[in-house]
């Protein structure tokens, strides 16, 4: 019968890494600053100003709202501000001159 060998015995086995590389330090954004410019021209009404429009023949309200508002859906918000002078948003005459309340309205 034979005897097994002997596991290898690794328990003094010391070890260290060196580099020649630096060691840089993490990098700073302190001081990094951003700018956001654009071409598009800002709409008042949708900037915080009331505005008003001047009806051309063939406008709705929708048409309207979907100029300054971006949605057609923003009717209402037009014909609220001016209830002192519509009674049916449907029945706008060219020549009125509306208020447009801005978007946050």
């Amino acid at each position: 019968m034979t005897t097994p060998d002997k596991k290898a015995d690794f328990s003094d086995v010391r070890s260290n890494v060196e580099s020649t590389e630096q060691i840089s330090k993490k990098a700073d954004f302190s001081d990094v600053q951003s700018t956001i410019s654009s071409t598009e021209q800002i709409n008042s009404a949708t900037a915080g100003e009331a505005q008003t429009y001047t009806v051309q023949k063939g406008d709705t309200l929708s048409h309207i709202a979907k100029h300054f508002y971006g949605k057609a859906s923003r009717w209402s918000a037009i014909f609220d501000a001016n209830r002192d002078q519509l009674d049916d948003p449907d029945r706008i005459q060219p020549g009125q001159v509306l208020r447009i309340p801005p978007a946050g309205d």
